[in-house]
């Protein structure tokens, strides 16, 4: 038989509902950089993709969904621990990302966010010249000066 009320897992649930932070809860994630971009990876299993809204304003990326309960009149619920409503997760972006270029594909409930890195915040080469060398525009003809002397 299948106990239908346990005291203890509903106070584990109200205390986890009262301290949670930031919807981690409902829509956790990882977040790591790979070569010239990061990766963004949320688990949403259940959610319909036409609910998820990804945002950007300023600094801010701000993604959202929903998972709707699915239910009937005549159901007895047994077990309910997957949660439903709305979820948001919000990451702040340095100045370092390309935010025209983000992209975000949604694959076997795990929505993968790809933010790229700007130009001007890739690792570039500088050249160093020697002091006293000529720079390649003050390159001077060796025989114009001496056929001018």
């Amino acid at each position: 038989m299948v106990l239908g009320f346990d005291p203890f897992r509903d106070v584990d649930r109200l205390v986890d509902a009262m301290f949670a932070t930031g919807g981690v809860r409902g829509m956790p994630m990882d977040l790591y950089r790979s070569g010239n971009h990061y990766v963004l990876h949320c688990d949403l299993a259940g959610i319909d993709p036409g609910s998820v809204d990804i945002s950007v304003d300023g600094s801010l990326l701000t993604i959202t969904a929903q998972r709707s309960t699915r239910t009937a009149d005549e159901v007895r619920w047994l077990a309910r621990e997957r949660p439903t409503g709305t979820f948001t997760r919000q990451v702040g972006l340095s100045e370092d990302v390309d935010a025209d270029r983000i992209a975000a594909t949604y694959t076997d409930g795990v929505l993968t966010v790809t933010i790229p890195v700007a130009e001007s915040a890739k690792p570039r080469k500088i050249t160093v010249s020697r002091t006293g060398e000529p720079r390649g525009d003050e390159l001077v003809d060796a025989k114009a000066i001496s056929t001018a002397a």
